[in-house]
């Protein structure tokens, strides 16, 4: 017999627990947890790299090269500018995106922060040092300089070409090396000489950018007023174009000592009338190179000099000169310089070094200007300044710019001055004043065109 079957009870199906709906639910909480976690991490780190550190006092720390991030911390750890490197070894590595620290010498506020001074060495904030160059070194006192300097380090190949180095301040962190410096130098030269050839007058009587530079050095030394440079580099320019010997003192200075420093005494006429191929008393044009480093304003008055017709230029007694275009006018601006120089005789009785008074005949060194010769001078031309008359003179000096004077240029050691024997027995004179000595000169040419007769060509100084 069958027996019924029971009735199907209504209901919902069970499922067994599981599946990937379950999977991703616990992904989805455990995500917002470590997210959670994540953010409360952060935001506690924030707080503690953002906290006053344990620095008293400003510090100064270098950071060597190659040095890596545990040892920066480390390093900072020991000088007292943090107290957790671990946490400063995280949150520089968290902020390498904005880059890697870098080394160098750097300077550490007080209670400076592990952020800021993570932010300081990725930024690179470095203490820079400084070095001034000022306008009419040599390239052998320049480098005498940069030797001085504690802060570079390394030696120098050579001695840089005579105005090859450009005057200025340059600024460097420590560990720059002095053959660095000297190369910065020379690119900073290089591009100041193409900007200032690119502007230059048409019409100028130089023709390459080597003898701008000569000429440049030229001015330099021969005034310390920045107002005069154009209307020198005129005076030069136009005795180039007439064919005229530049006769430039400076390069008297030059031919005798090189690039090591100055006489630091009188230049005697043996020495004036000595031919050498930088004196422009004895040579026709330009010498064969610089006798300085010459600055920017130098360049630019060269090639962009005053237009004038002046040939002549004497000291006024101001520290500046007086400008002429006859040899007429020229008389009369030297016999007021004369009575100055009488003035200050009177007043102090004592030698200065690097000066002369003008001999009392005429010169026969000197073309006219109408193609004649002077007479002869005297057979012992320099008997009158046996009588009480300085030696001689230092072309290269005379203005605020004169190192004898500017006790920063260091000039007065021997480390740059060299010493340049007794004045030759054929100009005897009485005996010159130490090197050392530093009274106002305001004067840096006397011509010897001060004499009675037609024109010389052109001497800047009285000799």
């Amino acid at each position: 017999m069958l027996k019924p079957v029971p009735a199907l009870q209504a209901g919902r199906i069970r499922r067994p627990r599981g599946g990937l709906l379950s999977l991703l639910s616990g992904l989805t909480t455990f995500g917002v947890i470590i997210a959670g976690t994540l953010v409360f991490g952060l935001v506690a780190l924030e707080g503690q790299v953002d906290k006053p550190g344990p620095l008293t006092a400003d510090k100064i720390v270098l950071v060597p090269k190659g040095t890596g991030r545990s040892e920066i911390s480390d390093l900072l750890t020991r000088e007292g500018v943090i107290a957790n490197p671990t946490l400063f070894e995280l949150y520089s590595y968290l902020n390498s995106r904005k880059g890697q620290l870098k080394a160098g010498e750097f300077l550490f506020k007080a209670g400076i922060s592990i952020e800021d001074a993570i932010d300081t060495l990725i930024q690179g904030k470095a203490i820079l040092h400084s070095v001034t160059i000022p306008e009419g070194l040599t390239s052998e006192q320049i480098l005498a300089r940069i030797r001085e300097n504690d802060v570079l380090t390394g030696n120098v190949n050579e001695v840089p070409r005579e105005g090859s180095l450009l005057p200025d301040t340059y600024k460097f962190d420590r560990g720059t090396t002095r053959q660095q410096l000297v190369n910065i130098m020379q690119a900073a030269e290089r591009e100041a000489l193409a900007k200032t050839w690119a502007r230059r007058a048409p019409d100028l009587a130089i023709k390459t950018p080597q003898e701008l530079v000569i000429l440049a050095s030229i001015v330099e030394k021969e005034t310390g007023k920045a107002d005069e440079r154009p209307r020198v580099a005129s005076v030069f320019l136009n005795r180039l174009q007439r064919r005229m010997k530049l006769q430039s003192d400076p390069t008297i200075v030059y031919g005798i000592v090189g690039g090591k420093g100055t006489l630091g005494r009188g230049i005697t006429r043996a020495e004036i009338d000595r031919a050498t191929p930088y004196n422009t008393y004895a040579i026709e044009g330009l010498p064969p190179g610089p006798i300085a480093n010459p600055g920017r304003a130098a360049l630019d008055a060269v090639a962009n000099p005053l237009k004038t017709k002046d040939i002549f230029f004497v000291a006024d007694g101001t520290g500046g000169h007086t400008f002429a275009e006859t040899y007429d006018q020229h008389q009369r601006n030297v016999a007021r310089w004369r009575q100055i120089e009488r003035s200050r005789d009177t007043q102090d009785p004592g030698q200065q070094v690097d000066r002369a008074d003008p001999p009392p005949g005429p010169d026969n060194r000197t073309e006219l200007e109408s193609g004649a010769r002077r007479p002869a001078a005297s057979a012992d031309p320099d008997a009158a300044l046996r009588g009480g008359r300085r030696a001689g003179f230092d072309a290269s000096e005379g203005t605020g710019r004169d190192p004898l004077r500017a006790q920063n240029w260091d000039l007065g050691s021997p480390k740059t001055v060299p010493t340049v024997g007794p004045e030759p027995a054929a100009a005897p004179a009485r005996p010159a004043a130490a090197a050392g000595r530093r009274q106002p000169r305001p004067q840096r040419r006397e011509a010897t065109a001060s004499e009675p007769g037609p024109p010389p060509g052109f001497e800047t100084r009285f000799r």
